[in-house]
C-alpha cells in the first residue's frame, strides 16, 4: 500500500538532474514544509516546526522540473510517500521521501505561465526480420490508414 500525499513548501535545494545508464531522467530536491500557528498570547502567527522531504521525479516530469523549478520557490507536490529507516556507523535516522506524480508552483505565492511540451513523435516499430534470401518484392508494404480501413 502506498500513501498519496499533497504537500506545499519551499524548494530548499537546487534541483539535481541526472540521466541513468538506462536513459531514465531523474530530478530530485529537498522540500521544506513549514507549519505556522496562531499564538493567542502574542496575538500573532508564529513559525512552528518544519518538515523536510526528499522529492524525486522521473521521466518527462523530471525534465520539466529541471527546467521549471528553482531553489527558494513555493511549490505543490503530489505523490507517493515513502518512509525509510537508515543506519550508519555513527548515527541512524528516518528519511521521508516523496515519489512525485505532479509538481507545480504554488500560485498563492506567485503567478505562472505554462508552456506546453511539444508533442513527441510516436515510436516507430522496428521492421520485422525476414529470413535471408527472401526477395524484397515479396515483402508487403505497410498499409496506410485508408487502405487499413478498406481491409478492415
Amino acid at each position: 500500500m502506498s500513501d498519496i500525499v499533497t504537500l506545499t513548501g519551499i524548494v530548499a535545494t537546487t534541483p539535481r538532474h541526472l540521466i541513468t545508464s538506462s536513459q531514465v531522467a531523474i530530478t530530485s530536491f529537498r522540500l521544506a514544509s513549514g507549519q505556522r500557528r496562531f499564538d493567542r498570547a502574542k496575538d500573532a502567527w508564529v513559525d512552528a516546526t518544519t518538515n523536510w522531504y526528499s522529492v524525486s521525479t522521473f521521466r518527462q516530469l523530471a525534465f520539466n522540473v529541471a527546467s521549471s523549478i528553482h531553489k527558494g520557490e513555493h511549490v505543490i507536490v503530489t505523490g507517493r510517500l515513502r518512509i525509510r529507516d537508515w543506519d550508519k556507523p555513527d548515527r541512524s535516522g528516518t528519511s521521508v521521501d516523496v515519489e512525485a506524480d505532479s509538481v507545480g508552483h504554488d500560485l498563492l505565492w506567485c503567478t505562472a505561465s505554462a508552456v506546453r511540451n511539444a508533442p513527441r513523435a510516436p515510436q516507430q516499430p522496428e521492421p520485422p526480420e525476414f529470413p535471408e534470401g527472401l526477395p524484397t518484392s515479396e515483402v508487403p508494404e505497410p498499409l496506410d490508414e485508408t487502405e487499413f480501413a478498406a481491409h478492415g
